[in-house]
């Protein structure tokens, strides 16, 4: 039996190697859950951004991993749900699978 038992450890650390700036609200490595909180950026402090990464695999595959990403503008002083572009998870996605296989590539030498 996998006593280590969780997700492939590479995904989960390029998660949240490549989402650091997002504040994480709830990890789970064992059901491979990263939930991340609403966070505003400098350059764009009328919007905010949070995300939840699902890690779907014990091995690094290219269809290990999802991300959400859900947007909010500010409208008259209240948040209200913006629309997100469906690349943007994609090309998150990306990000995380280069990074797990950089990280991989580093730990095999």
């Amino acid at each position: 039996a996998d006593v280590t038992g969780g997700v492939n450890p590479y995904l989960w650390r390029a998660s949240l190697d490549t989402l650091e700036s997002l504040p994480v609200s709830e990890a789970d490595p064992f059901g491979g859950l990263i939930v991340y909180d609403w966070h505003s950026f400098e350059e764009t402090p009328e919007e905010r951004i949070k995300a939840t990464v699902y890690i779907l695999d014990t091995r690094l595959r290219a269809d290990g991993v999802k991300v959400s990403v859900f947007r909010q503008e500010r409208a008259n002083g209240e948040w209200v749900d913006a629309g997100v572009s469906v690349d943007t998870g994609i090309q998150l996605e990306n990000k995380i699978l280069e990074r797990a296989r950089a990280l991989k590539v580093a730990e095999i030498g």
